[in-house]
C-alpha cells in the first residue's frame, strides 16, 4: 500500500488550523505532526498551502443518478475540487444504491419527490428509497411554483411528516417558496436541511431581517448556500445576512453539467469557497463548512470532514492563487477577483486521485 507525505503545511483537521506534516499509509492517515520523516512512494511539498481535510459537497447532481439534464460526471466534477465526499439531491429513478457505490467519490442521496396538486404523494419516495437502500439518507423537496403543483406549506408539512416518520431527513429547496421562509423553517425539524438559503427569489430570508435563519439555527436545522452560481444566490442576502451573523454551515455547489461551465470561470468546491471569502465569511468559517460542518449533516461526522491520526486519508491541498472569477447574480449585482483558492492536490482513500 503506497505512503504519502504532506510536508510543510497549515493543517486544517476539521475544526482548526496548526502547522504539521501528515504521513498517510494505505487507506488511512498514520500520523500528523510536524517533522515527519521516513521513507515514503510520494512527497508534496505543501509550504504556504492549506491542507485540509477532504471537503463534503451538499448538493450535486450526478449522471447516471440526476435527470439527465442535470446530471454531472462524478469525479470530474469532485476531485479536482478538493471534494472526496458527495450528496446527490434528488436522486431519481435511473440510479441506485449500485449505481453510486460504482463511483469513486464517495456519496449519500436525498432521493426525489414527487408534489401533485398542492400535496405529496409519497409512491414515488417509497420506490426510490427501495432503490437506493441505505445510501438514501433523505428526500428532497422542490417547494417551488416554478417546479411544481404547490401553493401552501401543505404538501412540505405533509413530506416532512413522512420523513420523520421513516426516519429520514428532508432537504428544502426554498428558491421562489409560495410562503415565507419562516413558515418553512418552522415545519422542518432538527437535522432538516435548507438549501438555496440566500436565493433572490420569492420570499428570501432578508425580507424578515433574517428571522428565518435565526429560527433555523434555534431549530437545528442546517443552513446550505446551494451556491449554483448566479442561479440560486442573490451576493447581496448572502454578503448581508454573513455580516448579520448568519453565514451558511455548510457551503454547496449545486453543481451539474450547466453550471460546470456558465459561472465565469473554473466553477466547482473551490470558487464557491473564493465567493464566500469574497462575500464575508473568514477562513475558519469556510473551511468549516465543507469539512466537518457538512459531514454532520450527512450523519458521516466519524468518516467525512475530518484529518486525523487513525482516519480515512481525504485529503484537500489548497492555495490562494491566480484563479479569479467575475459574476453576476439574475438581480444584477456583480462580484469580481483576481484570487481564489484553486486545488493542487486531492488524495481519496489514501490514493493520488488528483494533482494540479
Amino acid at each position: 500500500m503506497a505512503k504519502i507525505l504532506i510536508k510543510n503545511g497549515r493543517v486544517w483537521n476539521g475544526e482548526k488550523f496548526f502547522h504539521a506534516d501528515v504521513l498517510t499509509d494505505g487507506e488511512i492517515v498514520a500520523r500528523v505532526k510536524a517533522d515527519i520523516s521516513e521513507p515514503v512512494d510520494f512527497v508534496y511539498d505543501a509550504k504556504g498551502k492549506i491542507v485540509s481535510a477532504g471537503f463534503v459537497d451538499t448538493h450535486v447532481h450526478l449522471k447516471g443518478v440526476a435527470s439527465d439534464r442535470f446530471g454531472i460526471q462524478a469525479e470530474m466534477s469532485s476531485f479536482p475540487f478538493g471534494v472526496t465526499a458527495v450528496n446527490d439531491a434528488g436522486s431519481g429513478s435511473k440510479g441506485s444504491k449500485e449505481r453510486l457505490e460504482g463511483f469513486a467519490v464517495k456519496s449519500t442521496a436525498f432521493v426525489g419527490t414527487e408534489i401533485c396538486d398542492n400535496h405529496f404523494l409519497p409512491a414515488v419516495t417509497e420506490d426510490l428509497l427501495e432503490r437506493y437502500g441505505d445510501k438514501a439518507i433523505g428526500i428532497k423537496i422542490y417547494f417551488d411554483p416554478k417546479v411544481c403543483e404547490v401553493r401552501d406549506i401543505t404538501p412540505l408539512r405533509e413530506a416532512c411528516d413522512y420523513a420523520r416518520a421513516s426516519g429520514l431527513a428532508v432537504m428544502v429547496h426554498t428558491a421562489n417558496s409560495p410562503v415565507p421562509m419562516t413558515e418553512v423553517v418552522s415545519t422542518l425539524g432538527r437535522g432538516d436541511i435548507l438549501t438555496h438559503s440566500y436565493h433572490g427569489g420569492g420570499h428570501t430570508c432578508a425580507e424578515d431581517d433574517f428571522a428565518s435563519l435565526r429560527l433555523a439555527r434555534e431549530r437545528g436545522v442546517w443552513i446550505d448556500a446551494g451556491f449554483a452560481g448566479h442561479v440560486h444566490t442573490d451576493f447581496k442576502i448572502f454578503a448581508d445576512a454573513v455580516a448579520a451573523g448568519y453565514a451558511p454551515d455548510c457551503i454547496s455547489t449545486d453543481i451539474t453539467r450547466y453550471s460546470a461551465y456558465m459561472r465565469g470561470g473554473r466553477y466547482g468546491m473551490t470558487m464557491c469557497m473564493s465567493m464566500a471569502r469574497h462575500l464575508g465569511m473568514c477562513e475558519e468559517e469556510i473551511l468549516r463548512a465543507v469539512t466537518s460542518t457538512p459531514a454532520k449533516a450527512l450523519g458521516k461526522a466519524e468518516k467525512w470532514g475530518t484529518l486525523r491520526k487513525g482516519g480515512v486519508a481525504d485529503i484537500a491541498v489548497i492555495a490562494l492563487a491566480k484563479d479569479g472569477f467575475s459574476l453576476a447574480d439574475a438581480a444584477g449585482n456583480h462580484i469580481e477577483s483576481k484570487d481564489g483558492y484553486r486545488c493542487v492536490l486531492t488524495v481519496s482513500d489514501g490514493q493520488i486521485v488528483y494533482k494540479d
